[in-house]
């Protein structure tokens, strides 16, 4: 059985700071997370591919496939649910998906770490 560790919250920069629809690169307790803002919220998810390996997807094409919030590796193009982290172009690839939240004009993110 798979356990989820939760960390603390980091925070990381003030909303305003975030365009929308565009992904911005944090380094969070020495992982390299992709930050996004979207009509659908704030949603932080591993920076690196898991497809090139490549720390790219805060420079993704941030859109939305059936409702869902997406971002594509700006790679090879695979999409990813942002809610989720699973690739929706193909089964079995995820990236790892941290929770995101803003406090008092502030964005602050959670590592997940799966134990």
């Amino acid at each position: 059985m798979t356990q989820t560790i939760m960390l603390n919250w980091t925070t990381i920069c003030p909303l305003d700071r975030l365009e929308p629809d565009r992904g911005v690169a944090a380094l969070v307790d020495g992982v390299q997370i992709a930050l996004f803002r979207t009509p659908d919220g704030l949603f932080a998810i591993d920076n690196r591919d898991p497809v090139s390996g490549a720390y790219v997807l805060s420079r993704g094409i941030v859109g939305s496939r059936g409702g869902v919030p997406t971002v594509a590796s700006p790679l090879h193009k695979q999409v990813y649910d942002l809610r989720s982290g699973h690739c929706l172009d193909l089964p079995g690839v995820a990236v790892a998906r941290h929770d995101a939240r803003c406090r008092d004009g502030l964005v602050e993110v959670r590592l997940r770490q799966e134990g």
